[in-house]
């Protein structure tokens, strides 16, 4: 099963939000190396960026997204980037080097766009006029692990 979203998905037992596959030429098919991780983002992160991405769509009078699925997926993603890097890069991103990224910060939520415009490329925190904005600023542990268990 994949979920997709904007421009982020989450594939069948992978355990990151992926960019969408890029098509490589047959020919070139043997110079790259696809390495996706397995393990599931620690409980600990999961609730720390559940309890963060709460807070701040209070504090920026955003909403989650009215399909709590994409919320889930996404909170699941910023966990999995704090734990492989120490910061929430945005999961719905393809980076050459998340180190780099994370470590400049500009695409760490809430990334630069979102501070500035309110523009949530993951769809995470929606201003009340997006047609995709739930009337929620809260999600539970048990919605996120229900959503997310055949992800």
């Amino acid at each position: 099963m994949t979920l997709q979203t904007s421009s982020c998905s989450y594939g069948g037992g992978i355990s990151s939000l992926v960019a969408p596959p890029r098509i490589i030429p047959q020919a070139h098919r043997n110079l790259y190396t696809v390495v996706r991780a397995q393990a599931e983002p620690s409980d600990k992160s999961v609730e720390i960026m559940r309890k963060f991405s709460e807070q701040y769509a209070r504090k920026s009078g955003t909403y989650f997204c009215v399909d709590k699925g994409v919320t889930s997926v996404v909170i699941k993603g910023l966990a999995e980037h704090k734990d492989q890097l120490g910061a929430p890069l945005c999961p719905c991103r393809h980076y050459d080097d998340k180190d780099a990224e994370a470590k400049q910060g500009f695409w760490n939520c809430p990334c630069v766009p979102m501070r500035e415009r309110k523009e949530c490329h993951c769809m995470l925190f929606l201003t009340p006029e997006n047609d995709f904005s739930g009337k929620d600023q809260t999600i539970s542990l048990e919605e996120i692990q229900k959503t997310t268990v055949n992800v």
